[in-house]
């Protein structure tokens, strides 16, 4: 993928990577901005206060932009006018969700009109059926498949539908294996929690459609015609990870799942190329992130790994001091991703 010459990835001393430097914003450098939604986006019902301005902003830019979610609940015309209603003009073109992509994946592997048990909501219904199979719910259809994605109100029955048809042979697939999400009361269990009931009880793990794996990925891509994309979410393990697996630039937010003590213990496959508070973030520069074999540096800040702990030095920006630390920790040094980072975080704020 080719990427824009003030934008550089950086690698380590000794060849691991680092965060990236970029001396644009990322909004002009990037053609196509892939957002996820939940803590990114918005929180519960509602939006993350940065998000209307920024993600205005970027297409002002000339940036185009895709909702890409792991959400199953939802239609994507309704997730449209959930974003327009909190000032975030969207159009059901501009969304693409995990059920599209879970549905995508069935059309593969079975006829039109064959029966599928959803256990989901309305948004996984519709995708299956848009799609040219036929949503069942129960497992006397004799189901070729089962597939499941988030449901607020779901219930042991359909659970159990679910269980008896897999364990009588239908694949199992499921739109997304996220096991926590960012609502307004804090974060609560997602489709991946709830999944590992019919997995437990039947011994069969599901395939997944959603983020990390390429699918959904491909299909934002496609929508925005990108040729340099950036993935832009808040978790590590599916939106950050889906992007590595792409070989795309990504933006991990802290407004929603990511603590900073998740993000310094990150594996090399959970590291983001650029870090940021929230969706404000497309429309910065970003400081390079210089690595030495005794540290990192970023903005006014050093950070170093001494005795299995990380020692942080200097002054300024917060978020440059996460950098500096995350440099320190990912530089390949033998155990600085385990080193303590509790007490240079504490004196960060965190």
């Amino acid at each position: 993928m080719t990427e824009h010459t003030s934008s550089t990835e950086h690698t380590s001393s000794s060849g691991a990577p680092v965060l990236a430097g970029c001396d644009e914003p990322l909004d002009t450098v990037y053609d196509a901005a892939l957002l996820d939604l939940d803590g990114v986006v918005y929180i519960g019902p509602e939006p993350v206060p940065a998000a209307p301005e920024a993600v205005g902003k970027a297409r002002a830019a000339g940036m185009r932009v895709a909702f890409v979610t792991n959400n199953a609940a939802r239609t994507p015309a309704a997730i449209a006018g959930i974003l327009s209603g909190m000032g975030v003009a969207a159009e059901e073109s501009d969304v693409v969700t995990s059920p599209q992509a879970a549905a995508r994946l069935l059309t593969e592997r079975f006829a039109p009109g064959a029966p599928v048990l959803v256990v989901g909501d309305t948004g996984l219904r519709q995708a299956v059926r848009a799609a040219g199979l036929r949503p069942v719910t129960i497992a006397r259809e004799e189901p070729v498949a089962v597939v499941q994605g988030y449901h607020p109100r779901l219930d042991y029955s359909l659970i159990a539908e679910g269980a008896l048809a897999v364990a009588a042979g239908a694949l199992f697939v499921l739109t997304n294996g996220d096991t926590t999400a960012p609502m307004a009361r804090g974060v609560m269990p997602a489709n991946g929690s709830f999944a590992r009931v019919i997995a437990t009880a039947t011994g069969q793990e599901p395939l997944v459609a959603g983020k990390p794996m390429r699918p959904l990925h491909e299909e934002g891509v496609l929508r925005t015609g990108a040729k340099r994309p950036l993935v832009v979410g808040d978790r590590l393990d599916t939106d950050i990870e889906g992007a590595t697996r792409r070989g795309a630039a990504s933006l991990l937010v802290l407004s929603g799942v990511t603590t900073p003590e998740r993000l310094i213990a990150a594996a090399p496959q959970h590291r983001p190329s650029y870090l940021g508070w929230d969706l404000a973030a497309m429309g910065t520069v970003h400081p390079r992130v210089h690595t030495g074999p005794d540290g990192a540096d970023c903005g006014g800040w050093r950070a170093t790994v001494r005795g299995g702990r990380l020692e942080l030095t200097g002054s300024g920006d917060r978020l440059d001091g996460l950098r500096a630390l995350c440099g320190a920790a990912w530089s390949g040094r033998d155990g600085a991703d385990q080193a303590d980072a509790g007490p240079a975080l504490a004196q960060l704020g965190w």
